[in-house]
């Protein structure tokens, strides 16, 4: 007879495959798996800019000590006459020497110069186109002409040298004060000078400047044997001259 199955009965345990079995097995127990750590790897930094050098502290190279004192104003003053060149000027040597004003310069100048005269020495100290100078002495001039050739000598008729006399004593003059003063003209002069180097025009009179007037050159001085304007001939009252 058949039966038919009763729907309240359970089913048979189905028989595991033998996979299933396996799996239910490894289920049943605590598995641990030993996993073998990474190797611990170090963060990659960039590598350090090398460190900069210290900066080289500036210095300032001193002047090697000298145990060799300054040389006196006076000598420094002697060194730049004997320089030469143009008239040293006072305010020149000023600026040279610190502290040296035209009183200085003087005392210096004659201190010098009494030098020189203890020693016999040919040369001086002069005043020239208000400077100072190194001067050979007249006894000696011969030789400087000698050796370099002396100033060569101008032939003056009478009515030149009477105009040149006029400029040297009375500069800066005009050609109308000279024409007044010897009634009459005196272009020729005048021109026959200043082409001789002798005499020059100095500056002009008026603020317009149409009046010329006439002064003497350092090539008179040269030619008279004179350290300076100073050295000219007393003849009186010059404005009578």
């Amino acid at each position: 007879m058949h039966h038919s199955p009763n729907p309240n009965t359970p089913p048979p345990p189905a028989s595991p495959s033998p996979g299933g079995f396996a799996a239910a097995q490894l289920g049943q127990i605590d598995w641990q798996l030993e996993v073998e750590p990474p190797e611990a790897v170090e963060p990659e930094f960039p590598a350090p800019a090398p460190a900069a050098p210290p900066p080289v502290p500036s210095r300032r190279i001193a002047p090697p000590e000298s145990d060799t004192p300054p040389p006196p104003p006076e000598r420094i003053l002697e060194a730049m006459l004997f320089l030469g060149g143009p008239p040293l000027l006072p305010k020149t040597v000023a600026s040279a020497i610190r502290g040296f004003d035209s009183e200085n310069i003087r005392d210096a100048v004659d201190r010098l110069n009494k030098t020189y005269r203890s020693q016999n020495r040919p040369y001086s100290i002069v005043t020239k186109e208000g400077g100072f100078v190194l001067a050979v002495k007249p006894q000696y001039r011969a030789v400087k002409e000698r050796l370099l050739g002396g100033p060569r000598e101008a032939r003056l008729s009478q009515p030149a040298l009477d105009v040149l006399s006029l400029v040297a004593y009375r500069q800066p003059i005009s050609k109308g004060d000279i024409d007044s003063l010897r009634g009459t003209d005196s272009a020729g002069m005048l021109r026959q000078l200043v082409r001789l180097g002798i005499i020059a025009v100095s500056r002009r009179a008026d603020a317009e400047g149409r009046t010329v007037c006439y002064g003497t050159t350092p090539r008179f001085l040269e030619l008279f044997h004179l350290a300076s304007l100073d050295d000219l001939p007393r003849l009186g009252d010059p404005q009578r001259v």
